[in-house]
């Protein structure tokens, strides 16, 4: 398990931590108690409990490059997983505070794409 200390990758994810939240992000509804961070194509999500996480998007975020914003409350730091049973990406933990998430792009010769997890 990998603690999050300024910043780091999951899959298709880039986070960094921030040292507040915009003023105009919009909180966003946990889903069965957790916060989708990144949907998977083959539903394995990565994936944080709402018991300590709020998450908000930034209004201007159109869902194709997704630009996420999430606080960690308390006192412990709070996993990150990905739901899949096999070849799953390791568990990061994140200390209370604000982070920026966002999906990650690559290169290629025909332009940059988003990279799929």
């Amino acid at each position: 398990m990998r603690h999050c200390i300024e910043t780091v990758a999951q899959g298709d994810l880039y986070i960094r931590r921030i040292g507040s939240l915009p003023n105009d992000c919009v909180q966003v509804p946990a889903t069965n108690g957790r916060h989708i961070l990144a949907h998977s194509e083959t539903g394995h999500h990565h994936v944080m409990l709402a018991k300590r996480v709020t998450v908000h998007r930034s209004p201007t975020d159109d869902g194709k490059l997704l630009r996420l914003f999430f606080e960690v409350t308390g006192d412990e730091p709070v996993a990150l997983e990905h739901l899949r049973p096999f070849d799953t990406h390791e568990p990061i933990m994140f200390r209370p505070g604000f982070y920026e998430a966002r999906r990650q792009r690559e290169y290629t010769p025909d332009g940059s794409r988003t990279v799929a997890d």
